[in-house]
């Protein structure tokens, strides 16, 4: 290349874009200066391909496109005390290439420290963070693809970001998911750095129109005969077959889902119970379509026989598999307590219930939560203003006592004592009466005293839907739960457990497979489950993180383990607190807060990196936060 064959293709490309005043911004110059000093070049180096695909999630259908091929990676540019000038090839600047010309952003390479993150506009629709870290700057969008939480208040941990709101994680190198919840990834910039230091970013034309990105995915090929099922409609089950699809398998998928609608995201449904499917599923029907994802809508699994490799469904067929991964979930317990069948006697689990709550209810209507877990409470909050009242009967003194302690316990009943909600603790029921029409019109409490009621809730637990296991050859617990190994395989081989079901290890202070119910580690369990299916090798290295939102208040969780001691800071009365959980050891094993993001997602990308946090690095409310500059600092060598 001659030395003038750069500018020629940057003149050619001002005619077109607003002249002579378009080319002086790209390449960082004043009116009148001579382009001469710019008299040394080099192409900035750039990593991965071209080909990720864009995809608006929750009800879309995805946008095709024509792939180059290539693996997905990152755009970045190293910083350097000689920072490299702007450069710009025909290929990259031309006006039908795929990415845009290189667009000034709001930042200097000067503004930015080590470990340190920024937002900038890469045009008025576009948000993109800037990261420098390790002497380089990263850019990928900045907005979670969950629920769309700003990345750049986040935890920035080793090469990746974590969301601040559910602990979803984004590798910075390329833009990928890593950790849940989620389904899509973040799109990517190149990063150039002019020779004044001036941040310039690139976009794929594609991204400017979503700000998630949807990893490459195969499609079936006819000549492939290899079969993998996946068994189970939820969050698992639909990340497990997204990712076989990412990882290459091009043999038949068969998707069996119990209900009759598409996957969708059942977290909601608690919380919001006015949604339609079309705002709660995880993708349409057409994307499973494109993909060849056999979808098998209300179809349960009733035998496996794993010395044949087949499953038996409930629509009588019987399919031979080559791999499976199971991921069934649980569904609501009924206790045994007189008159639990009668009508409008509800749980709380799948989209049916909630329809079937709201077709129950008038104004008038007097309803009964049973239980102070977080489904009761979540249903109690969403009904208060539709209905005459709403009562909460719950076995400890405080709700949530066994998963946040008695402090937290207690303010939470507060919350809903100002917000008209009946509170009986310490409590049950022992009875719940009918009418002639088979309709619930009271329930009995433990000490005989008598409420109207023309609606039960019952959040009284759930039981391990994994009855057709029975004489598989797969292991079952007591509780229903499944041993896995640190790859979610099965006593079993070729037959894959994870979410709800699996007793596996987490990462972490706990030493044995514990079996967690949460919707962020069943997201997580289909992915690794999935790449090992496809012959992979993903170790499990899961940090739990839950949250809920009572009230319009926020309650993040991360972590596990017992705990003997709870150190609060900050105000408890205002919401605005952190709650550390510490052991017998004198070892945090868990991180609560509400109001004070980013700090348990800051744990729970501390404890992902195999660090702890002690009790003698938190008593000191001075110096209580600097735990979290750990983030960013490597593990110390071990000799």
């Amino acid at each position: 290349m001659t030395l003038w064959q750069p500018y020629r293709a940057a003149l050619n490309l001002a005619k077109t874009q607003r002249g002579i005043k378009y080319l002086l911004r790209i390449f960082d110059l004043e009116p009148r200066k001579n382009l001469g000093i710019l008299s040394t070049h080099r192409r900035l180096h750039t990593m991965g391909s071209v080909n990720c695909k864009e995809y608006k999630t929750t009800g879309s259908t995805p946008k095709k496109e024509k792939s180059t091929g290539g693996a997905v990676g990152s755009y970045q540019s190293k910083c350097s005390t000689q920072s490299p000038s702007t450069t710009m090839s025909t290929e990259a600047s031309s006006p039908d290439s795929e990415y845009t010309s290189a667009v000034r952003v709001d930042c200097n390479i000067a503004d930015l420290n080590e470990n340190e993150m920024k937002q900038v506009d890469f045009d008025e629709d576009t948000r993109v963070l800037l990261v420098k870290q390790n002497d380089r700057l990263l850019a990928v969008g900045a907005k979670c693809t969950h629920y769309g939480a700003p990345l750049q208040t986040g935890a920035l941990g080793l090469g990746r970001v974590r969301c601040p709101w559910h602990g979803a994680c984004f590798n910075l190198e390329n833009g990928d998911i890593e950790d849940f919840p989620g389904l899509d990834s973040l799109p990517c910039y190149r990063v150039e750095v002019s020779n004044k230091g001036q941040v310039m970013l690139r976009a794929k034309r594609s991204d400017l129109a979503n700000t998630k990105r949807l990893k490459n995915m195969v499609r079936r090929k006819p000549d492939d005969q290899r079969v993998f099922i996946v068994v189970g409609g939820g969050p698992s089950g639909a990340v497990a077959v997204e990712t076989i699809r990412q990882e290459g398998f091009t043999g038949r998928l068969i998707f069996v889902c119990r209900e009759d609608y598409l996957p969708y995201d059942r977290v909601k449904i608690s919380k919001a119970m006015n949604l339609e499917i079309e705002q709660l599923r995880f993708r349409d029907e057409e994307f499973y379509k494109e993909y060849d994802i056999e979808l098998w809508l209300g179809v349960a699994a009733e035998k496996l026989d794993t010395a044949q490799k087949e499953l038996h469904c409930s629509n009588g067929y019987v399919v031979k598999y080559d791999k499976i991964y199971l991921a069934t979930g649980c569904s609501a317990f009924r206790p045994p307590i007189p008159g639990v069948n009668l009508e409008n006697v509800r749980t709380v689990r799948e989209l049916a219930d909630t329809k079937a709550i709201l077709a129950s209810i008038a104004p008038e209507s007097n309803v009964v939560c049973l239980g102070s877990s977080f489904i009761a409470l979540e249903a109690a909050a969403g009904l208060v203003s539709k209905v005459q009242s709403v009562t909460v009967v719950g076995r400890e003194n405080v709700p949530l006592k066994a998963a946040f302690g008695a402090e937290i316990g207690q303010r939470v009943l507060q919350l809903f004592n100002d917000n008209n909600v009946v509170m009986r603790m310490e409590s049950g029921i022992t009875e719940i009466v009918g009418n002639e029409e088979g309709k619930v019109t009271q329930v009995v409490l433990v000490d005989g005293t008598r409420l109207p009621c023309d609606l039960l809730i019952l959040g009284t637990g759930s039981k391990l839907n994994t009855q057709f296991l029975a004489k598989s050859g797969v292991k079952v617990n007591r509780n229903g739960s499944v041993d896995v190994t640190d790859f979610l395989e099965s006593n079993v081989p070729d037959v894959y457990v994870g979410g709800d079901i699996a007793n596996a290890h987490i990462h972490g202070l706990a030493h044995d497979r514990v079996n967690i119910g949460h919707y962020q580690l069943a997201q997580y369990h289909g992915r690794v489950a999935a790449i090992n299916m496809c012959g992979g090798v993903k170790k499990l290295e899961a940090v739990p993180f839950f949250f809920t939102l009572i009230f319009g208040k926020g309650i993040r969780y991360a972590g596990h383990g017992s705990y003997k001691d709870v150190i609060i800071d900050g105000s408890m009365e205002d919401f605005k607190f952190v709650a550390y959980f510490i052991n017998e050891a004198d070892t945090v094993t868990a991180v609560a807060s509400c109001g004070r993001d980013p700090i348990v997602a800051q744990f729970a990308e501390l404890i992902s990196q195999g660090k702890c946090l002690g009790r003698g690095q938190i008593e000191d409310p001075a110096t209580r936060e600097d735990w979290t500059k750990k983030l960013g600092e490597p593990l110390p060598q071990v000799r």
